[in-house]
């Protein structure tokens, strides 16, 4: 787990937009691997740090909402996603990423010849030049050198359509909380996601996160998620927990691909597009499963859950979807997991990866890159 040390503010430099930036991409480090529980910092950085938290107010990455308390704004969030991006396609990994197109048309995009102003998030392929020059030269009155600010920027107006749909499942079981394998997984879900907004605009991309349930993440509640805690210690675990009526206590901890992969499935059921695929990210063989009206517990892993499990991702491939995993084995080599995996792959026809949390990002991308590639007959 890394450590970080919060200092108090010295007031020896004055805060300017790329300070500002600065310092929310720093936060932003903390919220990767630590989740909502930094933005509870906020109150306190108000107090002793008022000019560090206003110049966040009036650059549009933070705000209050309803009740007072402090969020990540959607622009903020656009940006944990662009610089999660930046980090998989800087300098250090070419090498790895190699076949990655370096154009930004998406496929399925159409470009027209009608412009319209520029919007955060348009790609900057689409730039108009000669429009933007004109902007610039009206408004500053001509001469050189042209000073172009960010309203004179036009772009070529374009419309998409859905090339692929993906489902990024992401385990929030206990054990991802060691060694910042959580925070790893959460920022290629990130990165994802301004890969599509950016280059693959026609593209469906969800995120659904998988404990002993399984549910979607919205790109704020992604930002804001970590695992979840380990609630019981028992070596041997043999639950019964209805949907229906639930107890009031629920350990949430378990590892529940099973689910994950259902509502995967009818996610993309909805989905037209002319691929579909779901990329699963896991540290640990399932130790949860349904069955009918109820979710099973088992923990050490069974085969009874591993069966299920398997079955499940067989009806997804029946159904035409392409399924990727990615086994975390950072901090040891599981043999149970790793055999797991490979009869997933086997099983579907999809593939299996064994990796580290550092590699993780290269290995996500190139597959998300090839599965939406090759239409596949359903």
């Amino acid at each position: 787990m890394p450590n970080y040390e919060y200092r108090p503010f010295d007031g020896s430099e004055e805060f300017s937009p790329q300070s500002a930036d600065a310092v929310f991409d720093q936060i932003s480090e903390y919220l990767t691997d630590f989740g909502e529980d930094v933005m509870e910092n906020f109150e306190r950085w108000e107090e002793e740090n008022p000019e560090l938290v206003e110049a966040l107010v009036k650059r549009g990455l933070v705000e209050k909402d309803g009740e007072g308390k402090y969020r990540v704004t959607p622009k903020g969030i656009q940006r944990v996603e662009s610089k999660a991006l930046e980090e998989l396609f800087d300098a250090r990994g070419k090498d790895k990423l190699g076949k990655h197109e370096t154009r930004h048309r998406g496929a399925g995009q159409t470009v027209h010849e009608e412009t319209k102003a520029y919007e955060y998030g348009d790609p900057v392929s689409n730039l108009n030049l000669h429009e933007t020059m004109k902007n610039a030269m009206v408004r500053t009155g001509g001469g050189t050198p042209v000073d172009i600010a960010e309203g004179d920027f036009v772009v070529h107006d374009s419309e998409y359509q859905t090339a692929c749909a993906t489902v990024v499942l992401l385990d929030m079981s206990g054990s991802m909380s060691r060694y910042g394998k959580y925070g790893q997984a959460k920022k290629v879900a990130m990165a994802l996601q301004g890969l599509v907004r950016g280059k693959y605009q026609g593209d469906f991309l969800r995120t659904v996160g998988f404990y002993t349930y399984a549910s979607p993440l919205s790109e704020k509640e992604l930002l804001m998620s970590a695992p979840k805690p380990v609630s019981i210690y028992d070596p041997q675990v043999r639950l019964t927990i209805p949907l229906d009526r639930p107890p009031g206590f629920v350990p949430e901890h378990f590892t529940n691909i099973h689910a994950g992969l259902q509502f995967a499935r009818r996610i993309l059921k909805k989905q037209p597009a002319a691929n579909r695929q779901i990329i699963v990210i896991t540290d640990g063989e399932p130790t949860a499963h349904v069955e009918d009206r109820s979710i099973k517990l088992i923990y050490p892993p069974s085969p009874r859950s591993a069966a299920a499990t398997l079955k499940e991702a067989k009806r997804c491939a029946n159904e035409g979807i392409y399924i990727s995993s990615f086994a975390l084995v950072e901090d040891y080599f599981y043999l149970g997991l790793v055999n797991f995996v490979q009869k997933m792959a086997q099983v579907t026809g999809g593939v299996a990866a064994y990796c580290n949390a550092d590699d993780l990002g290269n290995m996500v991308v190139e597959s998300f890159q090839k599965g939406r590639k090759s239409k596949r007959a359903l």
